[in-house]
């Protein structure tokens, strides 16, 4: 049986980075985001049920406007909370899917998941990794990332965890403020724990 690790944390703060590493470690990887947009493809039975609440950022081809519909629901919180209830039941199921068809391959699966805890995929989690990093470095990441202003990176951020989140309820944290090389040597440290863990449960 494959061992699950969870991988998230707050926009901007260098978990496709992280992710990297592990990759390269031999880790199978499930991208999360990967998932949802698979979900939510034209005319998809989850596009279809958004539709029906947030039909102002749909055209008749049921595709989504992402950029309308984060405007949405970074700036109401109820609005996201909606959007989550409804787009996370078909994220799980696809995350289990692609779980079971990597476990015969992979002896480490990571799921790299922003919204991990909020989509109840820590569940699936055996050990979960956050990452994290200051505020500045984090909007000047997404910023250059997402191509979004300041004021759209900010609703952003405010609709997302503290690092005390993160570290109250991760097993292991990876604070990357610096270089690739301290992100990577961070990395390694936390793959050396994982193996321990591991180890230890059996």
């Amino acid at each position: 049986m494959s061992f699950i690790i969870g991988l998230t944390g707050q926009s901007g703060a260098g978990k496709t980075t992280v992710c990297k590493y592990l990759a390269q470690a031999g880790f199978g990887i499930i991208n999360c985001d990967e998932v949802a947009r698979i979900c939510m493809l034209d005319g998809s039975n989850c596009c279809r049920e958004l539709a029906r609440h947030f039909p102002s950022c749909f055209d008749k081809k049921l595709s989504l406007d992402r950029r309308a519909i984060s405007r949405i629901i970074f700036s109401d919180r109820e609005k996201l909370k909606l959007f989550d209830g409804i787009v996370y039941p078909f994220i799980n199921k696809l995350i289990d899917e692609s779980i079971s068809k990597l476990s015969d391959k992979y002896e480490y699966i990571v799921l790299d998941a922003p919204t991990l805890f909020e989509a109840g995929a820590d569940k699936k989690c055996d050990i979960i990794i956050g990452v994290t990093a200051d505020k500045n470095t984090r909007l000047k990441r997404i910023m250059q990332r997402d191509g979004i202003d300041e004021e759209l990176a900010l609703k952003r951020f405010a609709s997302q965890h503290t690092t005390r989140f993160y570290k109250n309820r991760c097993d292991m944290l990876i604070v990357n403020d610096g270089t690739a090389l301290q992100a990577e040597n961070s990395t390694k440290e936390i793959i050396k724990r994982i193996k321990e863990s591991k180890n230890g449960s059996n």
